[in-house]
């Protein structure tokens, strides 16, 4: 159940940075820092929940490496933020990471 609880918490930690890009708009400025607020207590209370029995830099490695991940490809495909070979690269090795810090557990 914890690797549920890590899954789900590295998934809505994307949501928060998306919040903050919303907030930079002036008229989401509020629901934008609502959505922002909203995620990272989402997030941080299911980190917190997969940290009881996922060892602490396993978990947060794997949380921050899914939210890094993620936030990127909704940057991309979303937000038009720039891509090339070798930004993908880096976040396949970012995604490679957390693979093998999943199988090593």
């Amino acid at each position: 159940m914890s690797w549920i609880f890590l899954l789900l918490a590295g998934f809505t930690e994307i949501g928060w940075p998306v919040g903050l890009k919303i907030a930079q708009s002036g008229q989401h400025k509020l629901t934008g820092i609502a959505i922002a607020v909203g995620f990272m207590v989402v997030s941080g209370t299911l980190l917190f929940l997969a940290q009881r029995t996922i060892p602490l830099g396993t978990a947060y490695a794997v949380w921050t490496g899914m939210g890094a991940a993620g936030t990127f490809l909704v940057g991309v495909y979303f937000f038009g933020d720039p891509t090339s070979l070798l930004r993908y690269l880096g976040v396949m090795m970012i995604i490679s990471g957390v693979v093998v810090l999943k199988l090593a557990s």
